[in-house]
């Protein structure tokens, strides 16, 4: 079974910053998508960014270049930096792993448990 655990959520101000983290237990299959995803309180579940096997990656157009998106294969672990962080960046962030689809609209196959990011005004 693909085991996923995100850390690094936290409260910070408006214009700072954190560093997210997901360990990955496996890839199933040499080829893979992940994926960071979020979810506000009464608001639908948000593709943020995705890279795959081969380092390509994608941003939602909302992140407009504050957040990166990266993996460091060594270590099996997925990141995702964010740098200028908004109130509206306010969510519960999850990682996610599939092997058919690298869309944010897509529907992955695995899931972590998610990591609380509150930014404060």
């Amino acid at each position: 079974q693909v085991q996923l655990v995100e850390s690094g959520g936290g409260s910070v101000q408006s214009g700072g910053s954190l560093k997210l983290s997901c360990v990955v237990s496996r890839h199933k299959y040499s080829e893979y998508c992940m994926a960071w995803f979020r979810q506000a309180p009464g608001k639908e579940y948000e593709g943020v960014a995705s890279i795959n096997n081969y380092g390509k990656t994608t941003y939602a157009d909302f992140v407009k270049g504050r957040f990166t998106i990266s993996q460091d294969n060594s270590k099996n672990t997925l990141y995702l930096q964010m740098n200028n962080l908004k109130p509206e960046d306010t969510a519960m962030y999850y990682c996610a792993e599939d092997y058919l689809v690298c869309e944010l609209d897509g529907i992955f196959g695995y899931w972590g448990q998610g990591t609380q990011v509150t930014v404060s005004s």
